[in-house]
């Protein structure tokens, strides 16, 4: 099957089941907040059958695969709608967790909690920021995990951890320090950890500029000396910052390619809008300034889409580590350009456009969200100008004249 071809049937069962349900989906969550509605089961079902599941996995273990650069648009598709992610079993925090269990995992970790969550059977969360702390700096992180014979005890407070309200979610990676005298970035280890475990609690589920982003939820969980076995540990003690690192690159792609395909709903919605009304006498396309909010939405996306399509291109052929600098380029500027672009359509739209008839303001409250999620943008810029700097000074020390 070919690239082309699968994008085709992906945007076709977009067009055919994904976007005729967004309204039932969203009016079976108000009335039942906390439920996933039945149609997601038939939904993902379908999706099953027509083999558009877990296309984000990569090549592994001899097992066929996307690359990158091939999953790019189709994530860009799917983040044309905040529900489709689900439909694929292609939603964070999930890929990201089953990434970290498919290549970090053991055997029985994998058993027990990677094979359902590639069956989309349950959910799981990523529990690492904390509300004491800076997380930007994820060696800040103050959760405890002590090792007390053949059990490890986990102490500490989590919050921003999405997907704790599923009501499917049933595990949770958690990131605490082992050990505090060991060097800075090899404190931190990961355990998995059943939310059922007793001493696990979902205090509460915060909002994001009000969407409570049901049935996922961003869940403040407390660890009050919950007890796992030793055979929890993802690796080894004093892996957890680079297991998280590794996880987080192919993350932050990811979220840039949805916001891709979310400003470009955004844009179709608004150009459509504007071609159906008029005001003070002309159609609202004939407008000057309309006009200017269309093209500079053209060229915000295809720009943010070929660095995105550039750092796939090379965490594909150089790995991660190498495309760091792209990954964090792309990091800063998909979610810059999807609020944008999606606010000149709220623009548009005038009042209909912050209320519940259309996915704008939804859409934009993620976008603008994600401008802190997986790193802020200034911690990504100050890595940028860090490795600028370094480059010239080297470029200086080799006898390289200054440039003129």
């Amino acid at each position: 099957m070919t690239l082309d071809s699968l994008q085709d049937r992906l945007s076709e069962f977009m067009q055919t089941h994904v976007y005729p349900n967004e309204k039932p989906y969203h009016e079976a969550l108000l009335a039942n907040r906390w439920q996933v509605p039945e149609l997601m089961a038939d939904l993902k079902r379908k999706a099953q059958e027509a083999g558009l599941w877990n296309l984000f996995l990569p090549p592994h273990d001899g097992q066929p695969g996307l690359t990158n650069r091939e999953y790019a648009p189709l994530c860009a598709i799917m983040g044309r709608s905040l529900m489709a992610p689900e439909v694929f079993n292609c939603n964070a925090p999930d890929t990201g967790n089953m990434d970290v269990l498919l290549h970090y995992g053991s055997p029985a970790q994998q058993e027990r909690w990677l094979r359902p969550l590639m069956a989309g059977a349950i959910r799981s969360c990523f529990a690492m920021t904390e509300p004491d702390v800076a997380s930007s700096d994820a060696t800040n992180i103050r959760t405890a995990i002590q090792r007390d014979g053949d059990e490890y005890v986990i102490t500490g407070r989590k919050w921003w951890s999405t997907g704790a309200g599923h009501p499917d979610c049933q595990v949770a990676i958690v990131m605490g320090v082992t050990n505090p005298e060991a060097p800075r970035h090899e404190r931190q280890s990961l355990l998995v950890v059943p939310m059922d475990a007793p001493g696990v609690r979902v205090e509460r589920v915060l909002t994001a500029f009000g969407y409570d982003d049901a049935p996922y939820g961003h869940g403040e969980i407390v660890f009050d000396r919950v007890r796992v076995p030793a055979s929890s540990m993802i690796w080894a003690e004093g892996k957890g910052f680079a297991i998280a690192q590794g996880r987080l690159g192919p993350g932050r792609i990811h979220h840039a390619m949805r916001l891709i395909g979310a400003a470009e709903r955004a844009l179709d919605l608004m150009v459509e809008r504007v071609l159906d009304r008029t005001a003070f006498g002309r159609p609202l396309s004939d407008q000057g300034v309309i006009r200017q909010w269309i093209a500079q939405s053209r060229i915000d996306i295809e720009q943010a889409r070929l660095l995105t399509l550039h750092a796939a291109e090379r965490m594909d052929r150089e790995g991660n580590k190498a495309a760091r600098r792209e990954i964090a380029m792309i990091k800063v500027v998909a979610p810059n350009m999807a609020t944008r672009v999606i606010d000149r359509a709220i623009q548009a739209f005038g009042g209909a456009g912050v209320g519940p008839d259309v996915p704008l303001a939804a859409l934009w409250a993620s976008a603008r969200t994600l401008r802190l999620a997986d790193g802020p943008d200034e911690v990504h810029l100050d890595q940028l100008a860090r490795d600028e700097i370094r480059a010239a000074r080297e470029r200086l020390a080799s006898g390289h004249p200054p440039t003129r």
